[in-house]
């Protein structure tokens, strides 16, 4: 880390003496997002991040979807592994910043902490690719896509010659594109970092994505990609003629009812980074994980086909399923742009690094949201999916008897 931490000063301050005066904005973007997780900064960067990078707002308009609020208190203690965990310590040692329990419209649990507050729009990361995914299935639904296994260059031709030439879009969807990717944000050099250094000096990221190539035969392997998202939103915005952030706000924002404004980042082209740069309010998390929980309808309208959702949290592939295999590098289970856990009854996750998380159990009619400044995620983060399933799980269990709801108020 220290190692790492003086090749970034370093090449920042080449930068500042050589372009001084020039790029000012991009030398500002470079300095935050050298600093942009350390410890002393990242509770309020992954609250502020349009105040550090180049973003798009989608507001909201239009009626909120109300909750209800009952207060419960949360089971002290989940098991993991046959080892006894303090709930509380848990949402300590893994940097929570809110946690929001929906069980049927009825809040029984919302806190916020490290000095966070309810009107935070807080950064997405890798969950902004299960909304993504929701666009996708209501341009399925609409006809503009026909067949997810026309492959992403039928739509977007200069993606020719690089790893995504051929590869369908039902591979991409399910992060088995096969096209090599350095997701280790510990390395200087990794893809996921020349993105980030990107974002922050100005770049396409259209025109990375066109630099990346083939690892494995497509459709054979399950390894996360996230450039595969944008690969997606690429193919989204050719097949509907229309941008991402308008689309996003006449098919999902506009119907949600949310009560913030969605903040995008995007690149120095103003293309939204569909794959991790969404900032909402954790309780309009919660409202996009209801949706999900209750097949895509909300007051009667058909939000998102729920014949898409049932297909997006249904791994269809043997490098798909949940459990241990040789050909994922993990052992949870992957669908359209959703994790699926092993031993799943009803349940589907999104997932961001360091910690953010919608879980929705459809049996225990819960969705829980947790958004977070996890330090410690990228060390073990299967591990650390593992150990928040499990007190995840943990509190639907305690809500699944709950005859004080039905008293609950109108927050």
């Amino acid at each position: 880390m220290k190692r790492r931490i003086v090749q970034w000063t370093a090449a920042l301050l080449i930068l500042l003496v050589g372009g001084m005066g020039y790029f000012h904005t991009e030398l500002r973007q470079l300095y935050h997002t050298v600093r942009l997780f350390e410890p002393e900064l990242i509770v309020r960067n992954f609250s502020n991040m349009a105040q550090i990078f180049p973003s798009i707002t989608i507001p909201r308009i239009g009626p909120i979807d109300q909750f209800k609020h009952r207060p419960q208190t949360l089971p002290s203690t989940f098991s993991y592994q046959d080892t006894e965990y303090s709930i509380q310590k848990w949402l300590s040692a893994s940097g929570t910043t809110a946690l929001v329990v929906l069980k049927g419209d009825t809040i029984t649990f919302e806190s916020y902490y490290q000095g966070t507050h309810e009107d935070d729009a807080r950064i997405s990361w890798s969950m902004a690719k299960s909304f993504l995914s929701a666009l996708f299935g209501v341009a399925v639904e609409e006809g503009v896509i026909t067949d997810l296994n026309t492959t992403v260059t039928d739509y977007v031709p200069s993606l020719k010659g690089s790893g995504y030439d051929g590869v369908s879009i039902k591979d991409v969807l399910q992060m088995s594109s096969g096209v090599y990717f350095n997701e280790d944000y510990g390395d200087f050099n990794s893809d996921i970092n020349r993105m980030g250094r990107l974002m922050a000096l100005g770049g396409s990221f259209d025109e990375f994505a066109a630099t990346l190539q083939r690892w494995r035969a497509p459709g054979t392997y399950m390894a996360y990609v996230s450039i595969d998202t944008h690969v997606l939103g690429m193919v989204l915005r050719a097949a509907t003629g229309q941008r991402i952030a308008d689309y996003f706000k006449a098919k999902l924002w506009s119907k949600l009812q949310p009560e913030g404004d969605a903040i995008y980042l995007t690149d120095s082209t103003g293309e939204p980074m569909v794959l991790g740069g969404l900032n909402i309010l954790s309780r309009d998390y919660l409202r996009f994980g209801k949706l999900y929980r209750d097949f895509g309808r909300l007051n009667g309208e058909q939000i998102i086909p729920a014949q898409w959702i049932k297909d997006s949290i249904t791994p269809d592939a043997p490098h798909l399923i949940p459990g241990k295999r040789a050909n994922a590098n993990t052992h949870w289970g992957y669908g359209y742009q959703w994790w699926i856990p092993e031993h799943a009854n009803q349940e589907f996750v999104a997932i961001g690094i360091y910690g953010q998380y919608i879980y929705i159990n459809r049996q225990a009619d819960v969705v829980i949201v947790k958004n977070s400044t996890n330090t410690h995620f990228m060390a073990n983060h299967y591990e650390s999916m593992d150990i928040a399933l499990a007190a995840f799980r943990a509190i639907a269990h305690s809500l699944a008897v709950s005859p004080h709801l039905k008293a609950a108020t109108d927050l």
